[in-house]
């Protein structure tokens, strides 16, 4: 679900999931989508439209004067309302000259996450989302995480500037 590539070969039906940072003058970016290899079932698809349905619903509060929480909560409602799960322990993030910046940016209602969102901000959303219970594990390598119950996950990530209006997306075409 999330981790470095490896020697396991993909098969018809499997979500690949892309997840690039690059680096350009001394600042960072990061985004991620998922793709289907070959032919695949109806519920794959929409776990992967789910993905970015909540992303785009999570744009609605992404602005200079929201706290953080609030992004959790539009992507969970979304998730919950297609029934899916969100992947709790994997988050969106600040991002600047490092990768993992403060704040953390949970994809679920989370009162802990108060911080008021300002101008200027750049952060990553990033629905991790789950067709099971959205439990995970980590693998032996100590970077791979799957889901606990060997079930289909999808992501969805832009790095995004805060503004007043509508928030500015580093990463889309």
């Amino acid at each position: 679900m999330h981790g470095i590539p490896g020697p396991r070969v993909l098969k018809e039906g499997d979500l690949l999931k892309l997840d690039v940072t690059i680096e350009k003058d001394g600042f960072m970016a990061d985004t991620a989508a998922t793709v289907a290899v070959g032919a695949f079932c109806q519920e794959r698809t929409n776990l992967m439209e789910c993905a970015e349905r909540a992303f785009t619903k999570a744009m609605l509060v992404v602005r200079a004067g929201f706290r953080v929480f609030e992004i959790g909560r539009a992507v969970e409602k979304e998730v919950r309302r297609s029934g899916f799960a969100v992947v709790r322990p994997l988050c969106g993030h600040g991002i600047g000259r490092t990768i993992h910046e403060e704040p953390q940016v949970p994809n679920y209602f989370d009162l802990q996450a108060r911080l008021i969102l300002t101008e200027g901000l750049v952060i990553t959303v990033e629905p991790i989302i789950a067709a099971g219970n959205g439990e995970e594990f980590l693998s032996d390598d100590g970077w791979t995480v799957r889901t606990a119950d060997h079930s289909a996950a999808a992501h969805y990530e832009h790095t995004i500037v805060i503004t007043k209006g509508k928030p500015i997306l580093l990463t889309a075409a």
